[in-house]
């Protein structure tokens, strides 16, 4: 008995070792795939919803792999199903796909040159917040884990989506239409994980955050009515510019005044004002754009509720009358505390303790979100600065750059920590 127990074990024990082997050996020839892959989204980037032959590209290779395969989800989303050979829970990883309206800079072999046409302009389009590394990352992790379905207990879910940056003016689009299309059903998905490459953190750290890691986004807009007259009498009108600035005065003391900052950050910014025609008229409108960041919901609730009862108030206060329209763009990102947990150990492993950092809350958006509301999820960020850089240049910048070196970690990270998951009792 005791002989055939020890056979036993070490018969285990050369299954788990020679996992190991062939992962690593897998790891090194997807490589420079993916390096390819992502060069040639760079290369080629296309808006949101407008993603046509990236989609073609990311389900040719699904289809050579052998993947079940939906195409056109939420317009040009590519989802594709890996069973394991063994039954168990199922698991989403999710990739964005569109690029920005933003002209390249950088002096690359693999420039994008490409242009196009947003809101009535003709624009660049370039990859300038790291959806081309995500994509291929996302591919690479495909065709490791397609060797393996031995070792998988349960289902893959790959979702490639379109329109994170958000659809055009009149479309839907993005997370929020793919869950809304069924996305995480069928099979039912037990959760998802997401990352983001980003140009200032060093390549091979892993950054995350548990519970909220990334911001609720509201967009707001503010109607302001006066009355015009000439700019040598205001006393003769109602002067929506002044009240204007009053507005954005007293919207500032609702984050430094009211809100508890200690508990989250939270932000209100005026990025538009849009009055008058001439030097000396005082207009009758003005209108007034921005956004509102919170990482909470009760704090979302307060702000939100002062906002509408402070700006016809304080427009009424000069004369005048002023009305708000808040919409949301994106919930908050967050991070389920227990997930987070059962993987932190699968991050440390990948990339060693000391490369797995706690990062503070990020007052960016995400609809990774939306797929977070329906399950528990875990968003992370890659690091992706070129080795002795002293200063990156930001997401969403004509000189965004990121290094191909820091790929493969998330191609590992993202390989094992869905091996790992399915693995697990619970």
């Amino acid at each position: 008995m005791k002989a055939f127990l020890l056979t036993i074990l070490v018969c285990c024990s050369y299954y788990v070792t020679a996992q190991k082997p062939d992962l690593k050996k897998d790891y090194k020839k997807v490589e420079n795939k993916v390096i390819e892959w992502r060069r040639h989204f760079h290369e080629n980037p296309e808006l949101s919803n407008r993603e046509f032959k990236t989609a073609e590209k990311i389900a040719a290779h699904l289809k050579r792999l052998g993947f079940e395969l939906q195409q056109g989800v939420a317009h040009t989303g590519v989802v594709g199903i890996l069973k394991g050979n063994k039954p168990g829970k199922v698991i989403a990883l999710r990739a964005d796909m569109d690029a920005l309206p933003v002209t390249e800079r950088n002096d690359l072999p693999f420039k994008s040159t490409v242009t196009s046409t947003f809101l009535g302009q003709e624009v660049g389009v370039m990859h300038a917040c790291g959806h081309d590394a995500h994509m291929a990352i996302l591919m690479g992790v495909a065709e490791v884990l397609s060797k393996h379905k031995d070792a998988i207990r349960g289902t893959v879910k790959f979702i490639f989506q379109p329109a994170e940056e958000g659809p055009p003016p009149g479309e839907e689009g993005g997370a929020l239409l793919m869950v809304k299309e069924g996305v995480l059903k069928n099979p039912d998905v037990n959760a998802i994980f997401g990352l983001h490459i980003n140009s200032g953190i060093p390549t091979g750290v892993l950054k995350y955050k548990s519970g909220g890691t990334m911001a609720a986004v509201q967009r707001f807009v503010i109607s302001v009515k006066g009355k015009q007259t000439h700019g040598s009498k205001p006393w003769k009108g109602i002067d929506p510019i002044l009240i204007s600035a009053k507005i954005i005065d007293g919207l500032q003391t609702i984050i430094s005044r009211e809100t508890d900052l200690t508990k989250e950050a939270a932000v209100i910014s005026v990025g538009k004002i849009t009055s008058g025609v001439r030097f000396n008229i005082i207009p009758e409108r003005a209108e007034m754009i921005g956004t509102i960041r919170t990482l909470d919901y009760d704090m979302q609730k307060l702000i939100t509720n002062r906002m509408k009862e402070m700006v016809p108030a304080i427009a009424k206060a000069y004369g005048g009358a002023a009305e708000i329209e808040i919409k949301s763009n994106t919930d908050i990102t967050y991070n389920d505390p227990e997930l987070v947990a059962k993987m932190l150990p699968t991050l440390q492993k990948v990339a060693g303790n000391a490369n797995v950092q706690i990062r503070n809350a990020d007052t960016g958006g995400e609809d990774f979100s939306y797929f977070q509301n329906e399950v528990p999820g875990f968003f992370f960020f890659l690091g992706g600065m070129t080795p002795g850089t002293l200063e990156s240049f930001p997401h969403h910048t004509p000189d965004f750059s990121i290094d191909d070196s820091g790929l493969l970690l998330g191609v590992r990270a993202l390989t094992e920590m869905s091996l790992d998951y399915l693995n697990q009792e619970k």
